[in-house]
């Protein structure tokens, strides 16, 4: 709260709360609140998280089981919509704004379903000359589905990015497939190997500096290009 100054949209709210010791330069604890204020506050933590949860699966477009969104930016981009700048931390704190980078996320395949290494493998393939338009880079990053933590694996690879893209196979037809599972999916595909967690899944690609021109991934959720869906390969 101390590197956040209240808007004046949010002075109610930090006055409110400084009543229960929260407020810039303060520790806070819920087990030192008196019996009173403990029954008003715990009640509605759950609640409120199910409030975030929900902020999170709705924001932006759904595209191919991803959520296409542009959740970051000021105080002034968000128009005192709290629960989008919940959502926004909850689904990755320190976020860019769209004109800096995109962030099309899912926990779901290309059919709905929730993605769980445990259940299926996967693959996610770019076709040729459908690579993420972007000036700079793109990535595709692996978490953990419920800490949201990235995963411990044999060959230490958290992420698929464009500067790993010399060392990756093609197909025949120039496309390029990304093996997301929890086991190897065989020495001559491991340079495309994500690995996965055994368990939930949580994808979130990056596109920085995305491209504004055709094809491009702007506007939010409604550019020419599309992030491709999540296919079950066993």
């Amino acid at each position: 709260m101390h590197f956040a100054p209240a808007q004046p949209n949010e002075l109610f709210i930090r006055e409110q709360l400084a009543r229960i010791g929260v407020g810039p330069g303060k520790t806070f604890t819920v087990k030192d609140l008196p019996v009173e204020d403990k029954a008003e506050v715990l009640p509605g933590l759950a609640p409120g998280k199910r409030k975030i949860d929900e902020a999170v699966k709705s924001a932006g477009e759904k595209v191919n089981g991803r959520r296409v969104s542009s959740a970051f930016g000021s105080a002034a981009f968000r128009h005192g919509d709290r629960a989008l700048r919940a959502a926004a931390a909850q689904a990755g704190i320190f976020g860019n704004d769209a004109e800096e980078a995109m962030y099309p996320m899912t926990r779901q395949d290309a059919d709905g379903d929730d993605l769980d290494g445990s259940k299926h493998s996967y693959t996610l393939t770019f076709p040729k000359d459908g690579l993420p338009p972007v000036n700079a880079f793109w990535s595709v990053t692996m978490y953990d589905g419920k800490t949201q933590l990235l995963i411990k694996n044999p060959i230490n690879r958290y992420l698929i990015n464009s500067p790993m893209l010399p060392q990756m196979k093609t197909n025949a037809d120039g496309s390029l497939t990304l093996y997301i599972q929890n086991t190897s999916p065989g020495t001559d595909k491991e340079a495309n190997w994500l690995p996965a967690p055994d368990g939930p899944i949580y994808l979130v690609m990056r596109l920085y500096w995305p491209k504004t021109g055709n094809p491009s991934i702007l506007p939010p959720g409604k550019g020419t290009w599309s992030p491709p869906g999540i296919v079950k390969a066993g």
